[in-house]
C-alpha cells in the first residue's frame, strides 16, 4: 500500500489518484496517524457489496436460529 502525507497528496493529487486505481493509498497526518484511505471506485463498490453480503448472511442466520421463515425475494 502506498502511503502519503496529506501535504504530499495535495501537491500530487493526480499521481496518488492514479496510484489508487491499482492499490489503496493511505493518507497520514502528523507522522503516522492515518487520516484516510483513497481507493478506486471499483474497490469501493466491491467493499460495499461485501459488507452488504455479510449483513444479509447475518440476517439469514439470525432468522434461521429464530425459526423464522426466510424470504428469498
Amino acid at each position: 500500500m502506498t502511503t502519503a502525507t496529506l501535504s504530499e497528496f495535495r501537491a500530487n493529487q493526480s499521481d496518488y489518484i492514479a496510484a489508487a486505481q491499482k492499490a489503496p493509498v493511505e493518507l497520514t497526518s502528523r507522522g503516522a496517524k492515518r487520516r484516510a484511505v483513497v481507493v478506486s471506485p471499483e474497490f469501493f463498490d466491491r467493499a460495499i457489496q461485501a459488507l452488504e453480503d455479510q449483513a444479509d448472511i447475518a440476517d439469514a442466520a439470525k432468522a434461521r436460529s429464530e425459526n423464522e421463515r426466510i424470504s428469498h425475494r
